[in-house]
């Protein structure tokens, strides 16, 4: 078993990394992988690393388009409401709505399964995200 320079396991700061982002914003996990970037030599932990943020700014990315329908409908709304009309589509909202809480459900889910495979230095597949990881980290 690898240990890292901190004296743990690689698999543990690997499945460390994906369960902080699950429970923590983007600064811990980010500050961790600029980290193990610089410091580590593991091949698998520094692509561990990218694919923890990637998978986290990939998610936020989907959920911010899909937000922007119901932005976009309260804009139209505003512009109705100045002629004193009303424009409101709650079902619109509502699936938006549904589909922002799938994602994130989902991405909770792949953060998880991501951290457990690690512990034995695994991984899921992500394939767009591993193709880009393995396009720019060779």
């Amino acid at each position: 078993m690898q240990k890292t320079k901190l004296g743990i396991s690689v698999g543990l700061l690997g499945a460390a990394l994906y369960f902080l982002g699950i429970f923590s914003g983007y600064l811990v996990p980010v500050l961790l992988a600029g980290y193990i970037l610089l410091c580590e030599e593991n091949e698998w932990l520094r692509k561990a690393a990218v694919k923890a943020v990637s998978v986290m700014v990939a998610f936020s990315l989907m959920s911010t388009v899909v937000s922007l329908i119901p932005n976009f409908m309260n804009f139209i709304g505003y512009l109705v409401s100045m002629f004193g009309g009303s424009f409101y589509i709650a079902i619109l909202s509502n699936l938006v709505s549904a589909v922002v809480t799938a994602l994130n459900i989902l991405e909770t889910l792949l953060l998880l399964g991501l951290g457990i495979k690690a512990l034995n230095q695994g991984t899921i597949a992500v394939p767009v995200v591993d193709k880009l990881i393995n396009k720019y980290m060779g």
